[in-house]
């Protein structure tokens, strides 16, 4: 099954339930009628479908057919359960975005920064820092740390547009997975420099770790937010209890 085939078909939908083409409890066309309208299989269809009902969008009922149940949130709405950019968070909350490169290094890898990020003491990294705007507010700061060796090439231009962008359609690699923790901290005094943080003294950190499609780990990120503007969305499916 070619993957662009299904990754189209799920941005589309994506996109119109985020439009509210496709209201909220609303069923969606039938497998069928979805084939008919995007020219593919029937399994492509399903693919696409499943990959809506991981990130909450959607439900499929036994009988009834795949209700839509996402709803537009009034702050910006991070997704915790799948991988999206910071463009892509800003267009489905239909938010201006914008991104300014504060700091671009390459670095090695010492054990402090081993210990902290899981790369190995040695490892050639671009280290990067980035404010984030969204409708010209300086709202989070996003501390990047990619593997050289893995992530070729990127440059502060690069980095001020999509560096996953970059990673998918240039170098043509496959990302696979992130583990995530969350977390509320101290505002710092870079913090303070760049961000719009009113009378907040704290952010929320999300600290994240991604592995391509061969299970490596090519990126170490600290994302800041403002409290204000975010809210981070999951959906959480309860586990079959029987005999517990």
């Amino acid at each position: 099954m070619a993957k662009a085939k299904y990754e189209s078909i799920y941005r589309d939908l994506k996109l119109k339930i985020e439009d509210e083409e496709y209201e909220y409890q609303s069923i969606l066309p039938s497998e069928s009628t979805l084939v008919g309208v995007y020219d593919c299989s029937r399994n492509t269809v399903r693919r696409a479908l499943a990959q809506l009902a991981e990130i909450g969008y959607v439900q499929a009922i036994n009988g009834v057919g795949v209700r839509v149940i996402y709803q537009p949130y009034d702050k910006a709405s991070f997704i915790i359960g799948g991988i999206e950019t910071f463009k892509e968070t800003a267009a489905r909350n239909k938010l201006n975005s914008d991104t300014e490169v504060v700091m671009f290094a390459e670095i090695v890898a010492d054990a402090r920064v081993a210990k902290r990020t899981g790369f190995a003491e040695g490892t050639e990294l671009y280290y990067i820092q980035r404010l984030r705007k969204l409708d010209g507010k300086p709202c989070i700061m996003d501390i990047n740390m990619f593997d050289k060796s893995i992530v070729t090439g990127i440059t502060p231009e690069i980095a001020a547009k999509s560096i996953y962008d970059y990673i998918e359609n240039e170098l043509k690699m496959e990302i696979g997975m992130s583990k995530r923790k969350m977390t509320v901290e101290r505002v710092t005094e870079v913090d303070s420099k760049y961000l719009s943080l009113g009378d907040y003294n704290c952010l929320a950190v999300v600290t994240s770790q991604t592995f391509n499609g061969m299970g490596i780990m090519f990126e170490y990120t600290q994302s800041r937010h403002v409290p204000e503007y975010f809210c981070f969305m999951d959906t959480a499916v309860r586990s079959d209890t029987t005999n517990k």
